[in-house]
């Protein structure tokens, strides 16, 4: 008999933590898979005690998931290395911003048959162009990596309230194992041939996330955020467009990854609830983070700068007038008001084919 697959997670936020409790239950049910799945865990200190000893004691992760169980075979481990050695099937969930250097910690610790899969909601965007988590990992591990993203708010899947999810994978056969790793009759899962597109998604809808925030935080109602939501979905589309030319598929916009998680953030998200404190309050979005989120991290804040560093080093900010005054008001104390300033632009002529202006 062949050695059974075995799966970790690297990341025990609470996106980390949910998906340790679908997998975790899902494997169960695969002869093919070993029953222990090992998750990564940043050692804290809580309430006195080690977060890896509660977790794995009391079966909770008290401070990113309090109140849902993980189950038993969930095995929490302070070591990534040591997480990531016999894993042929890797779930990475951290923040973007933490990803080169955990890689650096795992490299030359993974089997060379794993592959990997990105559940990070961020990209690295600058001047020079676009790298996404999966190309990353890709480089740093040599390993095939594919993506998951939706409108997928951690708590609410962890109370199994129905929601779709979207993977992107370039292998037909890969994308079974890792849907029949994640799908649950709760958590619906539909797979793409577009791993590049599925990330895209997921990363800048926190942008238009953030300036949804805003529109609450000015109390301005529905009507209005869903004018911002609609122009923010375009300017997605468009960056999408001239920052990938063909790679990323027009129709991934339509599944989970694009426009129902475009709409679920910008409702419910952590990126909308500090947008809307930061104009209630005047305080800056770094402060908003420590005083709100609970050591989790801010996303929409951090990718606006880096998709004005792309689109600001070409000259083309009134192609993206929404972006712009989402990173102007960010970073440059503009008033939040100013979020409405040129948004009268014209998407009807956007192609497939790069402008040679951008």
């Amino acid at each position: 008999m062949s050695p059974r697959n075995k799966v970790c997670i690297l990341g025990s936020g609470n996106w980390g933590s949910t998906a340790a409790r679908i997998i975790a239950e899902n494997v169960t049910k695969l002869p093919s898979f070993d029953n222990t799945v090992k998750i990564w865990v940043y050692e804290e200190i809580v309430d006195g005690k080690k977060l890896t000893e509660i977790i794995n004691t009391h079966h909770e992760n008290v401070k990113y998931l309090p109140g849902h169980k993980l189950p038993h075979n969930v095995v929490a481990v302070p070591d990534a290395a040591e997480v990531v050695k016999d894993a042929t099937h890797i779930v990475v969930v951290i923040p973007h911003q933490f990803i080169q250097h955990l890689l650096d910690t795992i490299h030359g610790s993974t089997r060379p048959d794993a592959r990997a899969i990105s559940l990070i909601k961020g990209i690295g965007i600058s001047n020079q162009g676009m790298t996404t988590m999966t190309q990353i990992i890709h480089r740093t591990l040599a390993i095939p990596v594919s993506s998951l993203s939706g409108a997928n708010i951690a708590n609410e899947i962890a109370e199994e309230k129905y929601c779709e999810t979207t993977i992107g994978c370039s292998d037909p056969d890969e994308a079974i194992v890792w849907r029949s790793l994640f799908n649950t009759p709760y958590f619906q899962v539909n797979c793409v041939n577009d791993v590049i597109g599925v990330e895209f998604c997921g990363a800048l809808k926190n942008v238009v996330a953030v300036g949804a925030g805003f529109i609450d935080g000015l109390g301005l109602g529905n009507n209005t955020k869903a004018a911002i939501i609609r122009i923010g979905f375009l300017e997605m589309r468009r960056l999408a467009m001239h920052i990938s030319g063909a790679q990323i598929q027009e129709s991934t916009f339509m599944e989970s990854c694009g426009i129902a998680d475009v709409i679920t953030t910008c409702y419910g998200g952590r990126n909308r609830r500090l947008a809307e404190e930061f104009v209630k309050t005047g305080k800056s979005m770094t402060q908003l983070e420590k005083e709100l989120l609970n050591g989790q991290k801010l996303q929409g804040y951090l990718t606006a700068g880096e998709v004005h560093s792309y689109i600001d080093s070409r000259g083309v900010n009134d192609h993206f007038p929404l972006f712009t005054n989402i990173y102007q008001i960010c970073y440059e104390g503009k008033p939040p008001h100013s979020i409405f300033d040129g948004l009268n632009v014209d998407f009807s002529n956007d192609t497939r084919t790069p402008s040679p202006a951008l």
